[in-house]
């Protein structure tokens, strides 16, 4: 386990999918892995989540895969095709999560309102 909670959480997400479990609990989390499972969540990826006496408990939808970003590269919207390129498997399917000055987006939010900052997670 590391210390990085957004990635061991989606691995155990990711684990759990695969098992062919809808349900799980998580120990650990913070307030951007919720970020990050409301944005999944608006897609259909998670199903809901809620927190009790300190833990976390996800219902997984439709989920292919999902995945944390090692290291989280600094974008710009204009670099931002060749990263949807190497991460999602068509541009239409999934989602890239972008940590923004204006809060976590998606990658297509992000081309819209034409923002930069670091990847953090993608969905499909």
């Amino acid at each position: 386990m590391t210390q990085d909670i957004v990635a061991n959480a989606l691995n155990e997400i990711l684990n759990a999918n695969m098992a062919g479990k809808k349900e799980l609990i998580i120990g650990r989390y913070n307030k951007l892995l919720l970020n990050v499972l409301d944005l999944a969540k608006n897609y259909g990826y998670i199903k809901n989540y809620e927190t009790r006496d300190d833990k976390l408990e996800v219902n997984i939808g439709d989920l292919n895969k999902c995945q944390s970003i090692k290291p989280r590269f600094p974008i710009d919207s204009d670099n931002l095709e060749k990263f949807v390129r190497r991460y999602l498997p068509s541009r239409k399917f999934g989602i890239l999560i972008i940590s923004t000055s204006h809060g976590l987006m998606t990658h297509e939010e992000s081309k819209e309102k034409n923002i930069g900052g670091s990847l953090i997670a993608y969905f499909y």
